[in-house]
């Protein structure tokens, strides 16, 4: 027989609140901040409206993390809380308990509302509460300061979900009173439109991780870099799938001054990630000269690009305290590599990940890089799947990194003798071949996860990122 558990005498007052809005409403200004959040969560959770639109008005916190509450955000929700917020800014005269300085809309706070929801809150003060580090991130702002809303958008469809639309048009109609900060903004359209009327009501200097994807350089760069010169807190910048669609050079080179003017005011920047890098080619120095800090994460993709090119990646200070560097997919097959390895050698105090995969580096090439390779000893992860190595040059790379003790994941192609007419794997022949590589590492050291051949397994689907100690692909 199952005993029901009682209500608690705090659900119980909240319960009693809500059944007379009116008597909750009058009741605000006095009602213990103990009985505040957990009232709000009843109120948000049964659409009481009204009630929400009260209680923003009197909040006696300095953030309100609606965005953990409120996943999915629910416009007539959402259209209740931010009439409260008007009426607030539209007062000369606030009340007398109201703190509220951040309106956070991201989904990064649960603890804020978990406390409050269950025993916790007995040994909780509201105090704690209020000094969440939710809060902290935007530093008191003063009475007559703009509100802070902070959000994470993407822009993925047209038209734009109502509930963002709708946002975006509030802070429009009270700009000045109200500064919509996004700390991440990803964009997946092609229009540029939606894009740039975006970027005229965010706070620019809010955004510290940017991802634009699926446009043409040439249109990218007119209409943005603007835009991308004001802010000056990006962390993160991505630009991804943005295809070249020009071949007039006196274009390409003024662009490229464009995106460089860019960089040079970009003083906090720590992840560099371009795909399809090809527009870059033989104008690389120009933009990584104009870095003005040291980057930790730098990803050149799919593509190709000049020995010039990677000679400026170890010329200049930003690039020497690199702790990821992914060259996937960029055709290295036809120039030197020792730039490469002079990059790796500046490094090798730091590097953790280290991606050559599909770059089509052949075993004549190998020797330029084994040295430096060999010297980075915070080394974890190092992919070089799908270049050209014969058995012979496998078994030296392996050499070559069998002192980098951090190394945990590593994979490598088949060699050379394994591959058949057709570019696959011939498993009569890659089987013993690997059983080989396998007992010249096991004589220097034990492998934790590796991968020799194609992944992912068609076999079993593992794939380098699975927790395996030992894989044979196949």
């Amino acid at each position: 027989m199952s005993i029901q558990v009682p209500p608690r005498l705090l659900e119980l007052a909240v319960q009693s609140l809500l059944r007379d809005q009116a008597l909750a409403i009058s009741a605000m200004e006095e009602l213990p901040r103990e009985l505040y959040l957990p009232l709000f969560m009843e109120a948000f959770s049964r659409r009481h409206f009204r009630t929400l639109t009260v209680m923003v008005q009197a909040w006696p916190f300095t953030c309100l993390p609606l965005g953990s509450l409120m996943k999915t955000l629910h416009l007539e929700t959402l259209k209740a809380l931010l009439e409260g917020f008007h009426m607030l800014l539209t007062q000369k005269v606030h009340p007398r308990r109201w703190k509220l300085q951040v309106l956070d809309l991201r989904d990064v706070d649960e603890n804020f509302w978990a406390i409050w929801s269950g025993s916790r809150a007995l040994s909780c003060s509201p105090e704690a509460v209020s000094k969440r580090q939710t809060a902290e991130d935007c530093p008191r702002a003063g009475e007559h300061q703009p509100l802070k809303v902070l959000i994470d958008i993407c822009l993925k469809e047209i038209p734009q979900d109502e509930c963002l639309r709708y946002l975006f048009w509030w802070v429009y109609q009270r700009r000045g009173l109200v500064h919509l900060c996004c700390s991440k903004l990803v964009n997946y359209l092609t229009p540029i439109t939606y894009l740039r009327k975006s970027l005229k009501i965010i706070h620019l200097n809010s955004i510290q991780e940017l991802e634009i994807c699926n446009m043409s350089w040439p249109h990218l760069i007119r209409k943005l870099h603007c835009y991308l010169k004001e802010m000056k807190n990006l962390r993160k910048l991505v630009f991804s799938r943005c295809h070249r669609y020009t071949s007039d050079n006196d274009l390409e080179e003024c662009l490229v001054a464009k995106i460089s003017s860019v960089f040079l005011r970009l003083e906090h920047l720590q992840l560099l990630k371009i795909n399809m890098i090809t527009f870059f080619s033989g104008y690389l120095e120009q933009l990584i000269r104009c870095l003005q800090m040291p980057l930790e994460n730098l990803e050149l993709t799919c593509g190709y690009l000049l020995e010039e090119d990677l000679k400026c990646l170890y010329q200049y200070p930003s690039l020497g305290y690199l702790k990821h560097l992914n060259l996937s997919f960029v055709l290295l097959f036809c120039i030197s590599l020792e730039p490469l390895g002079a990059l790796l050698e500046k490094v090798a105090a730091t590097l953790e990940t280290l991606i050559l995969k599909g770059c089509q580096i052949h075993y004549s090439q190998l020797s330029a890089i084994l040295p430096g390779l060999s010297c980075c000893s915070q080394l974890t992860t190092f992919y070089f799947g799908r270049n050209c190595m014969s058995m012979d040059a496998l078994k030296d790379l392996l050499r070559h990194i069998s002192g980098l003790s951090k190394l945990s994941l590593e994979m490598h192609p088949a060699p050379e003798e394994s591959l058949n007419s057709l570019v696959g794997v011939d498993w009569e022949i890659f089987t013993p071949l690997w059983a080989e590589l396998m007992c010249t590492l096991r004589e220097v050291r034990q492998p934790k996860r590796i991968f020799i051949g194609p992944t992912p397994c068609p076999s079993c689907g593992s794939s380098p990122s699975d927790e395996l100690e030992l894989h044979l692909c196949c």
